[in-house]
């Protein structure tokens, strides 16, 4: 895993193949976004078919409205090549699936985002749990990985979204529409 610092530096550009919200494949980029002037919300996830990543990527679809209205774009990432994310999204919530998401799943099958964002573990060829929240300018403005067992929180991430784009100064516990240092 890199030790060099990430945040407040330009992210890593990236292109992966993926499975957009359509269900048809096709391709997420960093640029792409930044010439869009998106936000960047990129999180990894260990692997399909798991326990614990459907309640995350559910959970970041059924509020994916929240972070469209704050321009930003969501794209969740694992090693699992998209047909694989395809046939999740096929099945429904029910049977474990994922059903109909609101964002695309990308597809890291060569292990170079993953490694280069420091969230590869080398041995098994997943990624920990990374969350990355990138500016429209490509800049890295959030960076929180956590141990695989444990999923993240969604309003901790649009509250964390919301508190960089007042471009102020956010107290402890701030929350939108409170006032900033």
């Amino acid at each position: 895993m890199s030790d060099k610092r990430m945040v407040g530096k330009q992210a890593p550009r990236f292109e992966m193949d993926a499975v957009m919200a359509s269900k048809e494949f096709g391709k997420v980029s960093l640029e792409e976004n930044m010439k869009n002037d998106k936000w960047t919300v990129l999180f990894f996830y260990p692997m399909d078919f798991t326990f614990v990543c459907p309640t995350e990527i559910t959970a970041l679809s059924d509020r994916y409205d929240e972070f469209e209205d704050l321009d930003a774009e969501v794209i969740g990432v694992s090693t699992d090549t998209v047909h694989t994310h395809l046939a999740w999204i096929n099945t429904d919530r029910d049977s474990n699936g994922l059903g109909e998401l609101k964002y695309p799943l990308a597809a890291d099958t060569n292990h170079v985002v993953s490694r280069e964002y420091g969230v590869l573990i080398e041995d098994q060829g997943i990624a920990l749990r990374g969350l990355f929240i990138i500016s429209p300018e490509g800049e890295l403005m959030y960076s929180v990985v956590n141990h695989n067992n444990i999923g993240r929180d969604v309003d901790e991430t649009l509250r964390v979204l919301q508190a960089l784009q007042t471009g102020g100064l956010c107290p402890a516990n701030w929350k939108p529409g409170q006032a900033t240092l």
